[in-house]
């Protein structure tokens, strides 16, 4: 397999962080700020607003794996993906056009099918290209994480200067850019044909990928269903709307340095203890909101979001490669995505949204942690497998 570069391109590093950067720019200008438009501009109920931020988790259970599948079945990812953006920036567009319930249903259910082809087909891309260049996976990432720190600043200043149903139009316009630049990533020759599901059944005859899931289920969910919750628990203990922001301008923003040297530590300490690491501190920072410490406290310790998700992230990813056959390496990438951004994070938002109706956001967190510490418990049984085969 070799990477096509055409002559006269940019270098590819530099399109890639531009990809990242665009990609996440797009979805922080919209995602942070969904819930407020839907309840403040279009006036819909908090059980309406809670059914229509759920679509997304369970398309993602179904869809992301299929879209794995196709881009290993054609060996065309970068066609895919493309496709993909310009579906999920149209979708967006569409979003922005209704106000009724039900086409807001059918507007987002729209979205994340078209949009959770994104992430897991750009790491694959991303990944493939690192490793037959040596280059260094983090280093690429972390210009997503800047990406979606800036645009969370940019998009609430856009939405008080003219008006929430701007936040459409931005991360239709930025997706756009981003499908350009997709079509510059490198192409893989000599396509291959693969059984699909073979490929699936190959997967789950490996113990490590199967355990991996649950970990991924476990820690990454919370990590997914904190996006949900963070802001009612900033609230809840002093903070403004602009504290919100600030608060995930810091974690996000967090990520960035810790993806920079990921690669580094991974090669020092290896793969599984560095998930185990940032899983600890993952799972340490919800149980520290569990008892609801004071607003500086709180700004003070979202660096914890880039030990956790800064290391996680591009570690998970490379492992999950690692383990999987070379010619399902997309399912797999998709397959675990789908566990974690998916059931995950599913999971997690609606059992956290039935203990807040019954306690309070702490509890919610303290769920949060013991779901994690189970998931490094799982990490442990992991890491002592492996040492027994080498």
């Amino acid at each position: 397999m070799e990477i096509v570069v055409r002559r006269g391109e940019a270098p590819l590093k530099t399109i890639f962080t531009l990809f990242y950067f665009f990609t996440f720019f797009g979805f922080g200008s919209l995602f942070p700020l969904l819930s407020v438009y839907l309840k403040s501009e279009v006036g819909l109920s908090g059980t309406q607003i809670g059914t229509i931020m759920s679509i997304s988790p369970i398309i993602m259970i179904f869809i992301q794996p299929l879209w794995g599948m196709i881009s290993d079945y054609t060996r065309k990812p970068v066609p895919v993906l493309a496709t993909a953006l310009v579906g999920t920036a149209l979708a967006g567009l569409l979003y922005a056009s209704v106000q009724q319930y039900v086409w807001i249903i059918i507007a987002a259910a729209l979205l994340s099918f078209m949009q959770s082809a994104v992430v897991p087909l750009s790491d694959s891309i991303t990944l493939n290209y690192v490793q037959k260049t040596e280059g260094n996976y983090g280093s690429i990432r972390l210009w997503g994480a800047i990406g979606f720190a800036v645009s969370v600043l940019v998009g609430g200043w856009l939405s008080e200067t003219f008006s929430l149903g701007i936040i459409f139009y931005v991360f239709a316009f930025i997706l756009l850019l981003s499908a350009i630049l997709a079509w510059k990533l490198p192409r893989e020759s000599q396509p291959m044909r693969v059984e699909i599901k073979r490929g699936i059944k190959q997967l789950f005859q490996i113990p490590a990928f199967v355990l991996f899931l649950a970990v991924t289920f476990l820690v990454f969910g919370p990590i997914y269903a904190n996006n949900f919750y963070f802001g009612v628990f900033v609230k809840e203990i002093g903070g403004t709307l602009t504290g919100v922001g600030l608060a995930f301008l810091l974690a996000a923003g967090s990520e960035a340095p810790f993806m920079k040297v990921v690669d580094r530590l991974l090669r020092r300490y290896g793969m599984l203890p560095i998930l185990a690491f940032a899983a600890t501190i993952s799972a340490l920072r919800w149980l520290f909101y569990y008892f609801e410490p004071s607003l500086g406290l709180v700004y003070a310790t979202t660096i914890a979001q880039g030990f956790s998700v800064g290391l996680f992230i591009p570690a998970a990813l490379q492992y999950v490669r690692d383990i999987s056959p070379s010619g399902v390496r997309v399912t797999a990438v998709s397959l675990y995505s789908a566990v974690g951004n998916g059931v995950g994070s599913w999971f997690c938002t609606f059992v956290g949204g039935y203990i807040l109706e019954r306690s309070h956001i702490g509890a919610v967190y303290l769920f949060f942690s013991v779901l994690t510490f189970i998931g490094l418990a799982i990490l442990g049984v992991l890491m002592m497998t492996h040492r027994k085969k080498t």
